[in-house]
């Protein structure tokens, strides 16, 4: 058994595969509509054939809510792995991304960072420590 698809909730389709293909460097794999629904995926340029990443719109009131929640709370959506997130912390923030945690080192294994996707999440990028 393996993942094939995880999603995060967004408020606005078409900024979130603006964000995650131009910002962030995933590409667009699946964008279908049918009967008022989309179906718009990424995936890593590195792994076109890999884990899927639904880009969900928002539109029910206990998603919304979720969303908001673990927001307020501080907690992550996703977490992405990096090669180095410090590397991607520069490169992210030159491009105006916003940091709600910077690089910090997490019990001598694991760096990570959480920036906000513009879209009702925040998301974390790790690198495990060698």
């Amino acid at each position: 058994m393996k993942i094939i698809l995880t999603k995060v909730f967004v408020d606005d389709p078409e900024r979130a595969l603006k964000f995650y293909t131009e910002t962030l460097g995933f590409v667009k794999k699946n964008d279908v509509s049918a009967e008022g629904y989309r179906w718009l995926t990424v995936v890593s340029p590195d792994d076109r054939n890999g884990t899927e990443l639904l880009l969900e719109l928002n539109d029910n009131p206990v998603v919304q809510a979720y969303q908001e929640g673990i927001a307020e709370q501080g907690i992550p959506a996703a977490s992405f792995g990096v090669e180095d997130v410090r590397a991607e912390y520069e490169r992210l923030k030159a491009q105006g991304v916003e940091f709600m945690v910077e690089p910090t080192d997490l019990l001598d294994q694991v760096t990570i960072a959480v920036f906000d996707d513009t879209c009702g999440n925040l998301i974390q990028i790790q690198t495990l420590q060698k």
